[in-house]
């Protein structure tokens, strides 16, 4: 008797990056700011962003991918409550996007009036994001330099007598809390304030350095979990050995070693070739420079973060302690596509922009990654150019490569005003970049 016949397996779903449409938007409202804080971009050395808002006629231009838009995110550089149009967009977007599609923003909530809080609900706003960096009156001072945090206990109650009185009590309040080793122990405070103000969920994020002034602030290492993980074995069995990786440096390059010295580089040599069978990026004079007691005083505030927020009831996203080995773009993976306030579409926040970063522990120059622009282009035709559509399959094939951990970075390919390859000989200039390495995030 034959078997019977088997049900045709089911096709993969296409994934959104390669879809004909964008899943979500991420729209520079404005580049205008109301605040001066210190770890801004636009406070940095250098910095030539141009001032300026989107105006309504621009925006219109994107109503072509919102039928099928899952997230429509209204913020960039600057303050998107500076721009007058913000409840004109959202109102226009809501006609055309699905019911199951959101829009939202990220502000330093300091225009939240009850008269601003009911316009942006009643236009249609479903998420909101405000930005508390401490806890206490002095650190918010310090770190949102022009901003007090009762104007921040304003907003909510703004917030939550708008959400009363236009009945749309599904309308989520979140809190952003900007991690540094200058306000890091006020995180479980920060969550639980937030919480007691009415915040249903929120995002912790590293800074990201642009400068080496602004290094001093990260709180994440910049080798990988995968590398730390491998490390850490290596140096139990060199402890077990008696002998210490330290000395390798000055072992390796000995004419003549001692019987120590030969074992240090046949440890090390063993981990190397470890790391190659796992595919694990490696760079010993990092991984040897790494404060495991400022790892381990960072991850504890993550772990008392996690048990308020489990407490207070408050969907939580931190971020990783060290790098991730294994990348994640979200911005190309699920869909995403970035537009300027002057109508220019770009792939990530990463290359959003023109600046310089310290994320590595160097000083990178970053171009923008602009695929079209609106008003030139329709926002259909931009995502669906050949270049575009290959440059997200280039991502997605993730075969660049991983700078944070190499030896000789920074090299020539991405220390440039102007990038053409890396490597890899790949045109994605994604090497270098630590969005999709788990230590920065933003309301996506």
């Amino acid at each position: 008797m034959s078997k019977p016949a088997q049900p045709a397996a089911k096709q993969e779903t296409s994934l959104p990056a390669l879809e004909a449409h964008p899943a979500k938007l991420f729209v520079e409202t404005t580049t205008s700011c109301n605040l001066g804080c210190f770890m801004c971009v636009k406070q940095t050395d250098g910095c030539a962003m141009t001032e300026g808002e989107m105006s309504p006629s621009l925006f219109a231009a994107l109503t072509p991918a919102f039928p099928r838009l899952e997230a429509l995110v209204l913020n960039g550089i600057g303050e998107p409550l500076l721009n007058p149009h913000l409840e004109e967009f959202m109102r226009s977007a809501r006609r055309s996007m699905p019911a199951s599609g959101w829009i939202g923003f990220q502000s330093n909530g300091l225009l939240l009036t009850d008269a601003r809080a009911f316009s942006l609900v009643e236009a249609g706003l479903d998420k909101i994001c405000l930005s508390i960096d401490g806890a206490s009156p002095e650190t918010f001072r310090k770190v949102r330099e022009g901003g007090e945090l009762t104007a921040i206990e304003r907003a909510f109650a703004a917030l939550a007598a708008a959400k009363a009185q236009c009945k749309r009590p599904e309308v989520q309040v979140g809190i952003e809390f900007v991690a540094m080793r200058s306000n890091l122990r006020e995180l479980p405070a920060a969550l639980r304030w937030g919480a007691e103000q009415g915040a249903t969920f929120a995002i912790v994020t590293h800074v990201l350095p642009y400068d080496e002034r602004h290094a001093g602030e990260a709180a994440y290492t910049t080798c990988t979990d995968e590398a730390l993980a491998l490390f850490s074995e290596y140096r139990e069995e060199a402890k077990r050995q008696g002998i210490d990786l330290n000395s390798y440096a000055g072992s390796r390059w000995r004419f003549t070693r001692n019987p120590a010295e030969q074992r240090v580089v046949a440890l090390v040599d063993a981990m190397k070739n470890e790391a190659k069978r796992r595919d694990i990026f490696i760079d010993l004079k990092k991984l040897l420079q790494v404060d495991a007691t400022a790892m381990g005083e960072v991850a504890a505030v993550f772990a008392e973060a996690e048990a308020m927020a489990q407490e207070h009831g408050l969907e939580l996203r931190l971020p990783d302690v060290a790098l991730r080995e294994k990348r994640r773009c979200g911005f190309v993976e699920e869909g995403g596509a970035f537009v300027s306030w002057d109508g220019k579409v770009s792939p990530c926040y990463f290359l959003w922009h023109r600046y310089s970063c310290f994320a590595s522990g160097w000083q990178q120059p970053v171009q923008p990654k602009v695929f079209g622009t609106l008003g030139e282009r329709e926002i259909l035709d931009i995502w669906n150019d050949p270049a575009f559509r290959a440059f997200r399959a280039n991502v997605l094939a993730k075969d660049y490569p991983n700078c944070s951990a190499c030896g000789l970075a920074p090299c020539d390919y991405v220390q440039t005003d102007d990038f053409q390859q890396d490597c890899h000989i790949k045109e994605v200039p994604c090497g270098a970049c630590l969005w999709c390495m788990g230590v920065f995030q933003c309301l996506h």
